[in-house]
């Protein structure tokens, strides 16, 4: 029987060292701890309405990059905090995400209450939050990227389009905390400097049920149009309270800054159809990636499910964090804030670019109107 030659053995020596090598790496790889990211969202309350679906369009974004091989080979782990509809325990529940759980970055708020308790938090830790709603402005944060819209993205394009479509006679209505007043304010100066006739303006309590008295003024005074900033199940109220004392949008329209998509499903077509809204995102956007956005939530969560904007924002914060956290090669904090400030991507919305200078987002404001079919 013949012996095996010197260079048989060599190569048998190569592949079994190849082997084992491939074996240590595979066996690092699972080895590799789990990368976690805090989510801060109102599970309960009355922002649940309107916060909940934010998660699961989080979530999609998280399985979407873990099907592409992670972060730098990590798997990414959600833990969800529910904020209960409270500032205060938001910023509690932040501490714990960054102290206790060591997350790499925190997604979530809604409310200005809520961003500015939790903001707070960030900013001592030298942390990093993506806030997707649509607010008042005024605030720039090194540790905040914003990637709801400003004023001048949403609520000014919106009035000035009202004024210029519907007449100059407004009515003013919202929820009595930071941005509807804020908001309401410079909307107003706007609409004031172009002419436009203030009738009216009232704030409710967040959450507040009871909109007979806002109701009674929009019918006595007729405004060619109302500007909306209630925030919550309180939109609930207010259309089915217009509804009720038939106000309708061809007369009155009112035009609001947060309710979309998913509000309409949850207030019924027959109040909220011919109404407008202002968003940067609407899921009936015609683009590609608009479309396969919607195709794969709609497939992951259910066919019946609509997207919104603010779900939207959501879920290109989590893009732009797994991209700069891959083009840098690791999720070393400050090195990662030096690259999400120079982040692109082409969004379902269409491209989104971050302002170095002040952490926002560059986009683009459209105006919908609400459809029959909802």
């Amino acid at each position: 029987m013949q012996k095996p030659s010197h260079g048989k053995k060599l190569l048998v020596l190569v592949l079994v060292l190849v082997l084992v090598l491939v074996l240590v790496l595979v066996l690092r790889d699972r080895a590799k701890p789990n990368i976690k990211i805090g989510v801060l969202h109102s599970l309960t309350g009355t922002m649940a309405i309107s916060e909940t679906p934010l998660v699961d369009a989080l979530r999609l974004a998280v399985e979407e990059a873990n099907q592409s091989g992670g972060v730098n080979g990590q798997t990414i782990e959600m833990v969800v905090a529910d904020c209960r509809s409270d500032a205060a325990y938001c910023a509690q529940q932040t501490e714990k995400l960054i102290t206790q759980d060591k997350v790499q970055a925190l997604f979530g708020c809604w409310t200005s209450d809520c961003r500015k308790a939790v903001k707070t938090v960030v900013e001592k830790h030298h942390h990093l939050l993506f806030y997707p709603l649509q607010y008042e402005g005024l605030e720039q944060s090194p540790d905040i990227i914003y990637t709801g819209a400003a004023p001048n993205q949403q609520i000014i394009p919106m009035a000035l389009w009202a004024l210029q479509h519907k007449g100059k006679r407004f009515y003013l209505i919202g929820s009595d905390y930071i941005f509807p007043r804020t908001a309401n304010l410079m909307a107003k100066d706007v609409l004031l400097a172009q002419g436009g006739q203030l009738l009216g303006e009232r704030y409710v309590a967040l959450g507040a049920n009871d909109m007979a008295a806002a109701v009674k003024e929009i019918a006595a005074q007729h405004p060619d149009f109302v500007l909306n900033t209630l925030n919550g199940d309180s939109n609930l109220h207010f259309f089915r309270a217009l509804h009720a004392a038939g106000i309708s949008a061809v007369k009155t329209p009112v035009f609001s800054t947060s309710v979309a998509e998913v509000g309409l499903t949850a207030m019924g077509a027959d109040v909220t159809t011919g109404h407008y809204a202002a968003w940067n995102y609407f899921q009936s956007l015609d683009n590609v990636e608009n479309k396969v956005f919607v195709a794969r939530f709609k497939q992951r969560f259910g066919k019946d499910r609509v997207l919104d904007d603010p779900m939207e924002a959501s879920y290109i914060g989590v893009k732009l964090w797994v991209e700069a956290a891959r083009s840098q090669g690791s999720t070393d904090m400050a090195m990662l804030k030096t690259t999400l400030a120079q982040q692109t991507l082409l969004a379902p919305e269409g491209i989104v670019a971050v302002d170095y200078d002040t952490r926002h987002l560059w986009k683009t404001p459209y105006i919908g109107k609400a459809r029959a079919d909802g």
